[in-house]
């Protein structure tokens, strides 16, 4: 039985941080983790090491119990079988008990010396994983083979010669007498030797033609083996080429792959070093970021939930948090195991209601301190004055079973007189009722409560919008549109701009509406944050006072950004006024621009619309 993954989970912040969540389980040892990382690298690495152990764990047991059935008799296996049940009892109990131990300590356990965020620990310095390939012995060139010898031409056969004793005519006395027996005898050597004559020319004829014949085939022989040499060279070659551009070709890989891995770990050293330096600065965005990576790294039992959303008032460097608490029955309820020896099983022993009421009273209590005096103490820059904490809960309504989410305490607190309670000696609610905190006298009942701030991403300024974009045309006027639907063409448009990111843009009131038009939340950690954005449909040029108005507007909101957009230009003054602040000006040019990005055809023609404010004025004179 191996250990089993769940699927990984993405939470993002409202600023749009990601946290990577991962359950492991192993139904053998009855265990279960749940674990979390800002990066999924980290959190793969975790899961490796969990299952490692817990496999080895498990591998161990297997290797007692195989023991115990096979070399023990039965009553030393069931005695074995009744110490590990025991034993098991024991190690779940105790488990237990440490969980429930790190609830009950959740304060103590998070009151450390020094919680600012470790800038550099942050940064993901992994090496690159893959090694470089590795480079392959190539073949070698076949060495030249050794060739048929050369025939040799066989030894002639001796030339016959007249003096040859063979031709020597031997006459005896009568052959001397008798001159006919004397001439026949001479006549009979000369054509002995006339027919060796002839044989010898023809044996050496023969034998300098198969000579021939033989220097032929060799010839043939060693141009087959020169040919089939050369083959087997030009195929070692071309292996050896084809290995080496194969070779490259991997080394050029990898050199790729590894450039990129730098170049994305440089980006995201380089994300670090941008917030650490806009933190610095008390950046809001920044400093938002910074609270939600100390918040998220912070170590708390799998059970509460690490998700955030924050808001940040640099007027009066208040903090205000929504944090979500964990429902009253996600609490672990297990305190004991015993083994009941006659029935052979593990009887579980859960906490009374009474317990477990008071233990998650106890728990939000100390998550709520614990939270603050982490923000209070890892603030090295001393950005945050006041922390508005807000405990935001979903539950399921048992009067109508439906999921309902509902803030069940909030508490301020100022800096100094909260870094001066000693948290490690206090008693957590008598504590949170002596900063004045609001919340139901029963935590676990849940019971809404009105927050002390409330975090408004729901604007009451915000009404209803309503397409526009669909009825334009190339020949339509923006110059000359209804003002309102200009500020919803805008809205529209911002809408589909900011979607791919995951952000939204609302439409505010046509009145009293604080000079914004529209409101965008874009969740991006680096760039995004709330930006206000006034919509100008004018048919002259806009002046400086209508860019000093959107700085104040955006100040004013706490937003990160303004956009201010006209269907004219701004005047010289306008650009100056808005260098170097986060302003965006956008002109006549280039809304189109933007339209024509998201497939809106439209055109802006001033002369038109001057043309037509004029009418409208000389029909109201008259």
């Amino acid at each position: 039985m191996e250990t089993r993954f769940g699927e990984v989970a993405i939470a993002y912040s409202a600023r749009g941080i990601p946290t990577f969540t991962f359950e492991v389980f192993h139904e053998g040892l009855h265990k279960h983790a749940f674990l979390r990382a800002m990066d999924e690298r980290v959190l793969h690495n975790k899961a490796q090491m969990q299952a490692a152990l817990w496999n080895d764990l498990w591998q161990k047991q297997l290797l007692a119990e195989t023991r115990v059935k096979g070399a023990h008799e039965a009553k030393e296996a069931r005695r074995l079988h009744l110490e590990n049940q025991k034993a098991k009892a024991l190690q779940r109990t105790a488990e237990a008990q440490d969980g429930l131990e790190a609830l009950r300590s959740t304060l103590v356990r998070g009151i450390v010396p020094d919680p600012t965020l470790d800038w550099e620990a942050i940064k993901i310095r992994t090496p690159f994983p893959k090694k470089a390939p590795i480079t392959r012995s190539l073949p070698e060139e076949p060495l030249p083979p050794p060739f048929p010898l050369e025939p040799l031409p066989k030894s002639a056969p001796t030339e016959p010669m007249p003096s040859d004793f063979k031709y020597q005519v031997r006459l005896s006395v009568i052959d001397r007498l008798i001159r006919s027996r004397k001439y026949s005898k001479h006549a009979e050597v000369n054509n002995l030797f006339e027919v060796d004559i002839r044989h010898w020319r023809d044996s050496c004829a023969m034998q300098a033609a198969e000579h021939q014949a033989n220097l032929t085939a060799w010839r043939a022989r060693c141009a087959r083996v020169a040919e089939e040499h050369e083959t087997a060279v030009e195929a070692v070659r071309k292996e050896r080429n084809r290995l080496q551009e194969q070779h490259e070709r991997a080394i050029a890989g990898w050199q790729t792959e590894r450039k990129h891995f730098e170049e994305e770990q440089a980006k995201q050293h380089e994300a670090i070093d941008d917030l650490r330096q806009r933190y610095e600065l008390k950046s809001p965005d920044a400093v938002t970021e910074y609270c939600e990576r100390v918040l998220s790294g912070s170590d708390y039992p799998p059970c509460i939930p690490r998700e955030f959303d924050f808001d940040l008032y640099p007027e009066t460097n208040m903090l205000l948090l929504n944090c979500r608490l964990p429902p009253p029955g996600d609490l672990p309820t297990l305190s004991e195991v015993k083994y009941v020896q006659m029935a052979d099983t593990l009887r579980e022993i859960f906490l009374s209601e009474s317990q477990l009421a008071k233990l998650y009273d106890d728990v939000v209590y100390q998550i709520t301190l614990r939270t603050i005096h982490e923000l209070f103490q890892s603030d090295s820059v001393g950005a945050i004055s006041t922390i508005v904490f807000n405990g935001i809960v979903t539950s399921t309504d048992k009067s109508t079973g439906n999921e309902v989410t509902a803030c069940i305490i909030s508490v301020q607190a100022s800096r100094e007189p909260f870094l001066a309670i000693n948290l490690a000696k206090v008693d957590p609610k008598a504590c949170f009722r002596q900063l004045k905190g609001v919340g139901s006298s029963k935590i676990h009942s849940v019971t809404p409560v009105a927050p002390i701030v409330e975090l408004k991403r729901d604007d009451r300024r915000f009404v209803p919008s309503y397409a526009v974009a669909q009825r334009l045309n190339d020949g339509y006027n923006l110059a000359t549109m209804d003002w309102e639907d200009f500020e919803h063409l805008i809205r529209e448009i911002f809408g589909k701009e900011f979607s791919s990111g995951g952000g939204e843009v609302k439409v505010t009131q046509a009145s009293r509406d604080g000079g914004v038009d529209a409101v965008a939340f874009d969740p991006d950690p680096i760039r995004g944050g709330k930006i206000v954005i006034q919509a100008k449909r004018y048919a002259y040029t806009v002046g400086v006072s209508a860019v000093r108005d959107l700085y104040g507007t955006v100040m004013n909101e706490g937003a990160s950004k303004g956009i201010l957009v006209t269907t004219s230009d701004y005047g010289p003054d306008a650009y100056q006024f808005a260098n170097g602040k986060p302003l965006t000006l956008l002109s006549g040019s280039n809304l189109l621009h933007l339209l024509a990005k998201h497939g809106v055809g439209a055109h802006i023609d001033l002369n038109e619309a001057r043309k037509a404010a004029q009418e409208r004025s000389t029909r109201v004179e008259n």
